[in-house]
C-alpha cells in the first residue's frame, strides 16, 4: 500500500493562508469539488470520493486518529461509474456518513497542501507528504513539522479524527443502513 504523512489542521480563512501556500508551492491551485461518502469497514476507512458523473475514486485507508504527523495507508481506484458504484457499496455495507468540499489543492515538492472549505464544518489545511517505498515515516514527519513551521500553523490548530468525524460530531448523524 501507498503511505503518507498527514496532518490536519484548523484555520482561520483559506483566503488568510492561501497567500504563504503559494509562496512556497511547485505546482497549483487546482480548484477540486468533492463528494465523499463514506462506508461501514473495520478493517479502515473506506470512501467514494465523486467529482463527476464520470470520475470518482474509491479508497481505503488506514491511520491512527490523533493529532499532528500521523502515517496513512491508503489504495485509490478510480471509476468512471461513481453513483451506482456508490449505491452497490450503500447497499452492501451501509454509509457511515458523508463529507462535501471545496479544496484547493497546491503541491510542495511531493508534499499535497490541501486548502479545504468543509460544507458544516468550515476552514482546513490538510498537509500528505507522500513516502517513498520504504523510506521511513520519520522523515516525511520531519518535512511536515518544517511546512507547518513555514506556514504558521500551531500545535494548538492540529485534530485528530477526520472531517466525517468531527461532522457526526456536530450534527449528531446517524450512519444509514440499507432497507
Amino acid at each position: 500500500m501507498a503511505r503518507n504523512i498527514e496532518i490536519k489542521a484548523c484555520i482561520k480563512s483559506i483566503a488568510e493562508l492561501t497567500p504563504r501556500v503559494a509562496a512556497i508551492a511547485t505546482g497549483g491551485p487546482t480548484e477540486i469539488i468533492q463528494d465523499d461518502t463514506f462506508f461501514e469497514c473495520e478493517a479502515g476507512r473506506l470512501k467514494l470520493r465523486i467529482f463527476s458523473e464520470e470520475r470518482g475514486e474509491l479508497i481505503f485507508y488506514r491511520r491512527a486518529d490523533r493529532q499532528g504527523p500521523k502515517e496513512s495507508f491508503y489504495v485509490v481506484t478510480p471509476t468512471q461509474s461513481p453513483y451506482s458504484l456508490r449505491e452497490v457499496l450503500f447497499r452492501s455495507y451501509g454509509e457511515a456518513g458523508r463529507v462535501e468540499k471545496h479544496r484547493t489543492l497546491f503541491l510542495a515538492g511531493r508534499t499535497r497542501i490541501h486548502l479545504d472549505h468543509v460544507k458544516g464544518l468550515g476552514d482546513f489545511l490538510e498537509l500528505e507528504v507522500v513516502l517513498e517505498d520504504g523510506e521511513s515515516a520519520e522523515s516525511g514527519i520531519a518535512e511536515a513539522h518544517t511546512l507547518m513551521k513555514q506556514l504558521g500553523i500551531e500545535q494548538s490548530q492540529l485534530i485528530e479524527g477526520s472531517y466525517v468525524d468531527m461532522l457526526k460530531r456536530v450534527t449528531h448523524v446517524e450512519p444509514r443502513r440499507p432497507q
